[in-house]
């Protein structure tokens, strides 16, 4: 069974293995990077960063049965603030005609943004390769758990979630978009320039132009990418428009991915949210297949949810033994589920 959960400090070991096997934008191999990422998830799951809208999750799936991490997913509470804005492109079509020529031209045109209170961010999403594409279906669960855990705070997130898509990469990982257009202007690779926006986003709004760009100066293999959704997330990208996600014609500023939105209220794992209590007894058949989560105020883990089949009747959950124990929760514990399916 897997178990995804909130970080903890004594987990970094476990970050940096998958880390370094990975080196991704969403799981960096450097230690003191990911030291204050979970740093700060753990204040934000202990309600130790006052502000909600300034807390950062980090949530991590292991597999009970040997204890190794093997994938993580984030909810940043607010993406874009007056000291970090969120910063995106506006794709737009520009019409130019040429009466002397009778020519007729359309044209892709990137104009910079910014957005200071913006928001909600679900970001983070990787998985250990030998896990990918197994029936337990980890980044499904990793993905789906973000919706469940807004789901039970709506008041600590905005009313509007973000999730933005990594596009086609080059084999060594650099960006098509960056190497055409933002170390033009930064002279930063695409891993320095993402490393220092986590910290400072001051450089962009100074080197980058703030006039409009026309994609058509762009080679025609930049040109393509540009809102496209990469090949290992495109099973991203048909989940979260199953769940009511739609592209903004906006991509990021550094690789050109595809931001996708959706309004809180109307992602459907949020209206299908579910507080029940345990029913006595174990469920052993087949039933709903779910996501069950319970919090604690106290104790290492204040999140701890399970994937597991289950029936559930009126105010009552009829859970499997196994997932009970897992989850630590007895006849009459709180719990919340949403759908898996």
């Amino acid at each position: 069974m897997l178990v995804l959960r909130d970080v903890q400090k004594t987990d970094l070991p476990g970050l940096k293995r998958l880390a370094a096997v990975l080196n991704t934008v969403n799981l960096p191999n450097n230690e003191e990077t990911l030291s204050a990422i979970v740093d700060t998830s753990v204040k934000s799951f202990a309600g130790k960063v006052k502000n909600p809208f300034e807390r950062e999750y980090l949530f991590v799936l292991e597999d009970v049965r040997n204890s190794l991490i093997i994938g993580t997913s984030m909810i940043i509470a607010q993406h874009g603030t007056f000291e970090a804005p969120h910063i995106y492109y506006e794709v737009s079509e520009r019409e130019h005609y040429s009466a002397s020529l009778s020519r007729h031209l359309r044209h892709k045109v990137l104009s910079i943004a910014y957005n200071y209170e913006g928001p909600t961010e679900v970001g983070g999403l990787v998985v250990d390769p030998p896990y990918r594409a197994t029936p337990d279906k980890p980044g499904k669960q990793l993905s789906y758990g973000r919706f469940l855990f807004i789901a039970m705070h709506r008041r600590l997130f905005r009313p509007r979630v973000l999730a933005e898509l990594l596009p086609p990469l080059m084999p060594d990982g650099r960006s098509l978009l960056w190497e055409a257009c933002g170390k033009k202007f930064t002279g930063l690779t695409y891993q320095e320039a993402d490393r220092l926006s986590r910290q400072n986003k001051e450089f962009i709004k100074e080197l980058f132009p703030a006039s409009d760009i026309y994609a058509s100066l762009f080679p025609a293999r930049v040109q393509k990418v540009l809102g496209e959704v990469g090949p290992q997330t495109r099973g991203v990208q048909r989940m979260l428009e199953r769940i009511g996600f739609k592209y903004m014609e906006r991509i990021d500023p550094f690789d050109g991915g595809p931001h996708f939105e959706a309004d809180t209220a109307d992602i459907s794992l949020v209206r299908k949210f579910r507080t029940l209590k345990v029913a006595d007894g174990d469920f052993d058949m087949e039933g709903d297949d779910v996501l069950v989560a319970v919090e604690s105020d106290t104790g290492r883990n204040r999140f701890r949810s399970v994937r597991c089949q289950a029936r559930l009747e009126n105010t009552q959950a009829f859970l499997p033994a196994r997932a009970k124990e897992v989850l630590d929760i007895q006849p009459g514990s709180k719990v919340s589920i949403i759908p898996f399916e």
